[in-house]
């Protein structure tokens, strides 16, 4: 007699550890239970993905919600719908948020906030100052706490982390893994007066965070890196000079890129969009974005994030360079990026190692990031032909915008599913969220 699963999911071709399969996933008690051949099997709702693919659940490792202090660009609820809406099923949140979250308390009030709003699973970086530098051995164990978060480039308040001291302080306490923003502060404050001055051009957003100033954060990191033996994640690299160094030092470093970098280069995007697309880093010309698609293809890369990061358009708006850095990026982070796969640039086994292998390996994730017995059954269930058009008005986020409306493409999120409970399907969420704090080795 066979086993009657609370979900079966048949018919779809599944991107496995070993390769492309069609099977049947059996799942009960949010696990996956079973992958087998497909079979007769029975159970309570069974989900026929033919023609679709299902993809081990994408897992955003960059994403900034803005709560606490800026819930008028995006809240933890908000931006967890538009995750779960693009086919995410867990996202890691970044801490400049207002106040920051760099103690155990401010910690404990984000993750409180999350317990009733989330739609997606979540986890959270604690960020890395000199200030409290001595007690990140003992936080970075908390449940729900993905790692540490650097920021070596302006940033908010007291997040930033300049000098060799201070990045030395952070590294020399703790264990897990910390994540780098790798752009030269004091390379940055000269380019701001010799190169920028009174300029009103976003198009100089580049060479005031110049190569230089990223190549130098990136070089002065893995130093320290290594002095202290200490796993570095360099975030939303940029340069073609960077992944060269990196690629030279993945026994301490591992590499994240965004799919804006991937999509848009300077000046043409500049052109376009003019201060909608000034992020930081910012993107560059082809062929610095030719080397990151290298960097892809030859495994230098080992994450693909979002960086989700929104503004309103009126802040977006304003006059260079008073305007924020930042775009959103979690809603469309998946059909951008299957998109690629489908013009060739990549395989959707690659694209599937970059958000979802990439992240278990690198957070030492407990039981997310493949389809595997025994692991959470999250799902990313996609159609691979599926053509649509990107616009402002599908965004969930309160920004209510995106760099990429009008933008054609095929591939589409068809179904977000998280421990066996559909949370999306056909581009509408279910009526209650149920996400919770992802779970990982290293603090289990």
């Amino acid at each position: 007699m066979s086993e009657n699963y609370d979900l079966l999911l048949k018919n779809g071709e599944a991107v496995l550890p070993d390769g492309i399969s069609a099977v049947d996933i059996g799942v009960s008690n949010g696990k996956i239970k079973t992958i087998t051949q497909p079979s007769n099997a029975s159970a309570d709702k069974t989900f026929d993905c033919k023609g679709l693919h299902i993809l081990p659940g994408v897992i955003d490792t960059q994403v900034h919600f803005r709560e606490p202090g800026n819930e008028h660009k995006e809240t933890l609820e908000s931006g967890m719908k538009s995750a779960a809406m693009g086919g995410v099923t867990a996202v890691f949140e970044m801490p400049n948020t207002k106040p920051l979250t760099t103690t155990a308390e401010t910690m404990a009030d984000k993750l409180d906030r999350a317990s009733k709003v989330a739609w997606t699973d979540y986890a959270f970086y604690l960020g890395g100052t000199k200030h409290y530098a001595e007690n990140l051995g003992e936080w970075e164990k908390i449940k729900g706490v993905c790692g540490i978060k650097i920021f070596m480039g302006d940033s908010t308040g007291d997040l930033l982390t300049a000098s060799d001291n201070e990045l030395e302080a952070v590294l020399s306490n703790g264990k897990r893994v910390v994540a780098i923003h790798a752009e030269d502060e004091y390379i940055m404050q000269e380019n701001k007066k010799t190169i920028l001055g009174n300029s009103n051009d976003v198009k100089l957003h580049g060479k005031w965070r110049s190569e230089e100033s990223c190549l130098s954060a990136t070089s002065r990191i893995l130093n320290i890196a290594r002095k202290y033996n200490r796993r570095v994640h360099v975030l939303h690299i940029t340069t073609a000079q960077e992944m060269e160094l990196l690629a030279k030092n993945k026994d301490i470093a591992s590499v994240e890129v965004l799919p804006n970098h991937l999509t848009l280069n300077a000046p043409e995007c500049y052109d376009k969009l003019g201060t909608l697309v000034q992020q930081n880093p910012p993107i560059r010309e082809r062929h610095h974005q030719e080397a990151l698609w290298e960097a892809v293809r030859n495994g230098t890369v080992d994450i693909i994030g979002s960086d989700h990061a929104p503004h309103t358009l009126d802040e977006k708006n304003a006059t260079y360079p008073n305007t924020p850095s930042g775009t959103p990026g979690v809603q469309t982070m998946v059909p951008i990026m299957l998109n690629h796969v489908n013009e060739g640039r990549l395989t959707l086994e690659k694209l599937v190692e970059l958000w979802s292998y990439g992240p278990e390996r690198i957070h030492k994730l407990s039981t997310k990031g493949k389809i595997a017995v025994g692991y959470d059954a999250d799902f990313t269930i996609v159609d691979m032909k599926k053509k649509k058009t990107i616009t402002n008005e599908q965004q969930c986020s309160i920004s209510q915008w995106t760099p990429f409306d009008g933008m054609d493409v095929i591939g589409w999120p068809i179904s977000t599913i998280i421990r066996g409970c559909i949370v999306m399907q056909n581009d509408e969420l279910s009526s209650m969220p149920i996400g919770k704090p992802v779970e990982f080795i290293e603090t289990s």
